[in-house]
């Protein structure tokens, strides 16, 4: 059987090996090779077209290192736009109907990036900021201080249904509180940022792995394939590796093809119970009430109590409760018993135990794990 949205004639990569890999090339003839709708999630760091006019010099006349390499150079304004519709374009007919795309961009480039998107029927979902804890001063002291880059976050059909969000899992890691739009992460610095031979940095435009998990984390689930058109060196495909996915990256120099495959193949993968999916309430199977009964973990004729033990029901061995003369399911007496018109029963009711007060819903997830070990 084939995985969502996934053609039956699609390779999958299956060795450790092959799950991650760098094609040396251009991107919008490498990803045209590709099965049309194969790939789960799309991560593109493109030139940023910053129209450098003469070297970046600090208040002592020294050069600031910064990005002046050939690839980010266009002719106009016109040509980057074409440049930008061409790979969009790949990236969007190799996308699965449920795929997401990430791009991320500075004032130089991500208005326009975004016009095309949205030009071309992508679904953009949100901007996020990517804010810098330790941004590069402005030199010169005739402009505020660049201080964030700009993510856009598009589905690839219009109305973005059925893309992937792990909402929970964020909101659990962020102290249940909804992750918002603007990320504070450092610069890619120490360890982390790869080096040339002369001691100098490999890449000018290296980003931070943090910025990657939050990305991948956020929008993919383990053994999705996350594509990279500007692989550079190689961050999306060392995180991915790490987490769990399968990833391929296009990259035009084959220096930084090198190093990022070095890289990528001297990342360790986490192991994968760190790495299941977390299940939310709605994915998870559905448990009877009547079912913590039969699995002995609650007998007919126990008390039910709320937290503060003020109301009190008599479990029934059909698996509804009474609440004095009314007898119903734990959420319609639960919601009757505080006068209220709906209650999740399952966080209402506790049972008493020689330990104390046990929720019912753990005794429930007690259940889930017992049907998801057979």
């Amino acid at each position: 059987m084939s995985r969502r949205g996934v053609p039956s004639q699609a390779p999958r990569l299956t060795s450790e090996q092959a799950s991650s890999r760098i094609v040396i090339g251009d991107c919008v003839e490498e990803m045209s090779k590709l099965p049309a709708e194969s790939v789960d999630l799309v991560f593109a760091d493109p030139p940023y077209n910053l129209q450098l006019r003469s070297d970046l010099k600090r208040p002592d006349d020294s050069r600031v290192d910064a990005v002046d390499d050939d690839w980010d150079k266009f002719a106009s304004f016109e040509a980057y736009d074409e440049f930008t519709r061409a790979w969009l374009k790949a990236a969007r007919r190799v996308m699965k109907p449920s795929a997401t795309l990430w791009v991320i961009g500075s004032y130089h480039n991500i208005f326009r990036v975004g016009s095309i998107l949205q030009d071309l029927d992508f679904w953009i979902l949100n901007d996020v900021i990517w804010r810098k804890v330790n941004p590069m001063p402005n030199f010169r002291g005739r402009r505020f201080t660049n201080a964030h880059e700009t993510l856009i976050w598009a589905a690839r059909e219009q109305g973005g249904k059925g893309y992937t969000f792990n909402y929970e899992a964020l909101k659990s890691g962020n102290e249940d509180i909804q992750v918002r739009s603007d990320w504070t992460i450092p610069l890619c610095t120490g360890e982390e940022r790869l080096k040339g031979k002369d001691g100098k940095k490999l890449h000018p435009t290296q980003k931070p792995e943090a910025l990657l998990a939050r990305v991948i984390l956020s929008s993919s689930r383990p053994d999705d394939l996350i594509l990279d058109p500007f692989n550079g060196s190689g961050t999306t495909g060392a995180v991915a590796r790490h987490l769990g996915r399968r990833y391929i990256g296009f990259e035009r120099d084959p220096a930084y093809a090198k190093a990022a495959e070095k890289r990528i193949a001297a990342t360790m993968p986490l192991e994968a119970p760190s790495l299941a999916p977390f299940m939310t309430a709605r994915e998870a199977p559905r448990v009877a009430f009547a079912s913590l009964i039969e699995h002995g973990l609650i007998s007919a004729g126990a008390k039910l109590v709320d937290a503060k033990k003020r109301h009190k029901a008599l479990v029934r061995p059909d698996g509804a409760i009474a609440l004095g003369e009314n007898v119903g399911s734990i959420h319609k007496i639960g919601a009757m018993a505080q006068g209220l018109e709906a209650c999740n029963g399952w966080t209402f009711w506790h049972v008493e135990t020689p330990k104390g007060l046990t929720l019912i819903d753990d005794l429930r997830a007690k259940v889930r794990a017992e049907m998801a070990a057979i």
